[in-house]
């Protein structure tokens, strides 16, 4: 029976590309945000991990879900899926690298080499919507 993981993630474009971040000693890039703890809402879960990861204060009062891509999990046994919600943001601050992040990027689809499968599947949205993503 395949494992599902189930993940939360800050979706932020600028200028129609996508933020993404990539964490040390990994070469792909992902949609920053991660897993719930025990007893935390989405949005706690996302509010807490863009804080780690990115060093910005998300408005937790403009949280919006955008999308749920569900796809193959990175460095995980085969079989694994990771499902995503993905959330829209108010943000404070300006994002950079922090903790388990060694670098931030913002992709267009043609960074699909450098994206693992479920930033893939976003970026893919994004190119087929026009930009624009619909829950």
């Amino acid at each position: 029976m395949a494992e599902t993981i189930e993940k939360v993630a800050w979706i932020h474009l600028d200028a129609g590309r996508l933020l993404a971040t990539r964490t040390h000693g990994r070469d792909l890039f992902y949609l920053p945000g991660g897993k719930p703890e025990s007893g935390e809402t989405h949005e706690q879960a996302l509010v807490r991990e863009i804080g780690e990861e990115l060093g910005i204060t998300l408005d937790a009062t403009a949280i919006t879900p955008v999308l749920i891509v569900q796809a193959p999990a990175d460095n995980k046994p085969a079989g694994t899926v990771v499902r995503t919600y993905c959330f829209t943001a108010d943000h404070a601050g300006e994002p950079a690298a922090c903790g388990e992040i060694a670098e931030i990027a913002y992709l267009t689809h043609g960074d699909h080499p450098r994206a693992s499968p479920a930033t893939r599947e976003v970026l893919d949205r994004l190119a087929a919507s026009g930009g624009l993503l619909r829950w």
